[in-house]
C-alpha cells in the first residue's frame, strides 16, 4: 500500500499550514492562556474554510469527506498548540452521522455544520479510559432513561450545543447526544488542567432525563476512541515536528565553550532519535488513513494505537529534552518548550498513555 496524502490531504494541509502561520502562532496561545476566554473569532474563520463540516454529509451542510481527511488540520493545529473545539466537533459529527438515528442527524448536524459546537464527555474522576468500567449509568424510565454521573475534561462545554457522552444501560456501556439547554449551567464548572490552553470543565449530568431517541449505537464506542487516538496522534505529530525544529534552531545558535552545542554528541544523539521517531509517527498515522480508506479495520486500528503509543511517549520525550536543552531558560515560563511538554502530557492521558495502547495492541498484534 502506498502511504501518501491524497489530494485533498495535501490541500488541507497546505491551506492550514498557511492559515496557523498567519493567525495562530505561539504567542496566541499565550495569550489564550492569559484571558481564559474562548476564541470566537478564531473559530468562526475555521467554520469559513469549512473545517467544522470536513465530515459531514452534504445534504447536511458538510463537505462529505472521511473523518481521516481532517489528519493534516490537526498536524498544523499541534505546531501552533491550537487549543480549539475541532478535535471533539469532529468526532461527535462523526459518530453521529454514522450511528444516530435520522431524526437526531436533522436537527443536529446542519445546525454544527453551520458552526455551533458539539464536545464530548467520556472521562471521569476515576481516570478510566475503557467505557466498560464509567460509573456513569443510565436508568431506563418508561420513555426514555435518566442518567446519574459526572463527567470531567469536557472541553469548550460553555460555548457548546451538543453534549455527546458516554453512560452505562445495565452493564452496556452506550452514548447518548444531549443538547445544552437540557444541563442547568450550575451544573458546570471550569477547571484546571495541566494544559493551559485547553478549556477544560466538569458537569454534573446528576437526574437529567434523555428520550431513547438520543442513544447512539452500540458501534459507537469503538470508533470514538479509534477517531480520537487518530486525530490525536496527529497533533502530537505537529507538536513533535515543532519541538523537534526548536530544539535545532538553538543547538544550531548557542555557544558553549567556544562551540555550538550542537556539536557534542550528549545533545546530537537525543535529536536525532527524536527526528527517527517523527518519522515514523507520520508513517503510522497515514498508513492508518490509507487503512481506513482501503476499509481495513483491523490494520487501520493497530496503525492508530501503535501511532498514539508512539506520539505519547516521545512527544513527551523530545518535550523533556527540549527543556533540557536550553538550560536554565527552559525551566522558565518564557520558554515554548514548557508549553509543549503540557501539551504532550494532557495528550498522553487523553485517550490512553503508551503502556494502555501497546497493551491493547497484544491480541491485535497476535490474532
Amino acid at each position: 500500500m502506498k502511504i501518501a496524502l491524497s489530494d485533498e490531504q495535501k490541500l488541507l494541509l497546505e491551506t492550514a499550514q498557511s492559515f496557523f502561520n498567519d493567525r495562530a502562532p505561539i504567542q496566541k496561545s499565550r495569550e489564550s492562556i492569559e484571558s481564559g476566554a474562548f476564541n470566537q473569532s478564531l473559530w468562526r474563520e475555521m467554520v469559513a474554510l469549512g473545517w467544522n463540516a470536513v465530515n459531514i454529509k452534504d445534504q447536511y451542510g458538510g463537505l462529505g469527506l472521511a473523518l481521516e481527511n481532517l489528519v493534516p488540520i490537526f498536524e498544523a493545529m499541534g505546531r501552533h498548540l491550537v487549543g480549539s473545539p475541532l478535535m471533539a466537533s469532529s468526532i461527535a459529527s462523526g459518530l453521529i452521522s454514522s450511528f444516530a438515528n435520522e431524526e437526531i442527524k436533522a436537527t443536529s448536524l446542519s445546525r454544527i455544520a453551520s458552526g455551533e459546537l458539539a464536545t464530548l464527555g467520556f472521562y471521569e474522576e476515576n481516570g478510566a479510559w475503557d467505557h466498560a468500567i464509567i460509573d456513569t449509568r443510565a436508568e431506563p424510565r418508561a420513555e426514555g432513561f435518566e442518567i446519574f454521573g459526572k463527567k470531567c475534561f469536557v472541553t469548550d462545554l460553555d460555548f457548546a450545543s451538543f453534549l455527546l457522552i458516554s453512560a452505562k444501560v445495565g452493564t452496556s456501556p452506550e452514548m447518548f447526544l444531549l443538547e445544552s439547554n437540557q444541563i442547568p449551567p450550575s451544573r458546570i464548572k471550569k477547571e484546571v488542567v495541566i494544559d493551559q490552553t485547553i478549556r477544560s470543565f466538569e458537569v454534573d449530568l446528576s437526574e437529567i432525563f434523555v428520550t431513547k431517541n438520543q442513544i447512539l449505537d452500540s458501534d459507537a464506542r469503538r470508533w470514538a476512541d479509534l477517531w480520537m487516538l487518530l486525530l490525536s496522534a496527529a497533533e502530537m505529530s505537529g507538536g513533535l515536528s515543532a519541538v523537534l525544529k526548536m530544539t535545532v534552531d538553538y543547538l544550531k545558535t548557542r555557544k558553549a565553550f567556544d562551540r555550538l552545542i550542537g556539536s557534542y554528541q550528549s545533545l546530537k544523539h537525543p535529536t536525532v532519535d527524536i527526528l527517527i521517531s517523527s518519522e515514523a509517527l507520520r508513517s503510522h498515522i497515514y498508513f492508518a488513513c490509507n487503512c481506513l480508506g482501503a476499509g481495513l479495520e483491523k490494520e487501520a486500528e493497530i496503525a492508530i494505537r501503535m501511532a498514539n503509543a508512539l506520539g505519547s511517549e516521545s512527544f513527551t520525550y523530545a518535550s523533556d529534552r527540549a527543556i533540557q536543552f536550553h538550560g536554565g531558560f527552559g525551566f522558565t515560563y518564557d520558554c515554548d518548550a514548557q508549553l509543549f511538554l503540557r501539551r504532550a502530557l494532557w495528550q498522553q492521558y487523553h485517550g490512553g498513555d503508551q503502556v494502555y495502547q501497546r497493551k491493547l495492541l497484544e491480541p491485535l498484534l497476535l490474532d
